[in-house]
């Protein structure tokens, strides 16, 4: 279980956001620093700190709340795609943040620099495991 956070907060009407969706397990508001605008964030209303943390049917209702806001976004802002985005530390309670685009350009760069091969291979392999 996370710590009380802002998203807490939030859920339980002690701080305003600018609601877009929400069931009994989940809510979605948008972004106070939007990269986009219609940059929402879906959270389950009950914190837990790390995304992966989450039980599996938790996990897959929170994927289903994610779609469900993507396909609204999609159709309201008329946008080509809504991206989602999961960096897991600005708050200690699980989100994903979706993103309305028409184009790459419209994101942050996401690329890093090239990977040496023979790095790669040998990170692959110990990814792999034995």
């Amino acid at each position: 279980m996370a710590a009380d956070t802002i998203f807490s907060k939030i859920v339980r009407g002690e701080i305003p956001c600018h609601k877009v969706w929400e069931d009994d397990r989940h809510l979605a508001f948008l972004d106070i620093r939007p990269m986009k605008p219609g940059h929402t964030l879906v959270i389950p209303k009950v914190a837990v700190d790390y995304l992966f943390d989450m039980d599996p049917e938790a996990y897959g209702a929170l994927m289903q709340a994610v779609r469900t806001v993507a396909r609204l976004l999609k159709e309201r802002t008329g946008c080509q795609r809504v991206v989602e985005i999961v960096l897991g530390y600005e708050v200690p309670h699980a989100h994903v943040h979706l993103i309305p685009t028409n184009a790459m350009a419209d994101l942050p760069p996401l690329a890093g620099s090239p990977g040496d091969h023979g790095e790669l291979a040998k990170l692959a392999a110990r990814l792999r495991g034995p």
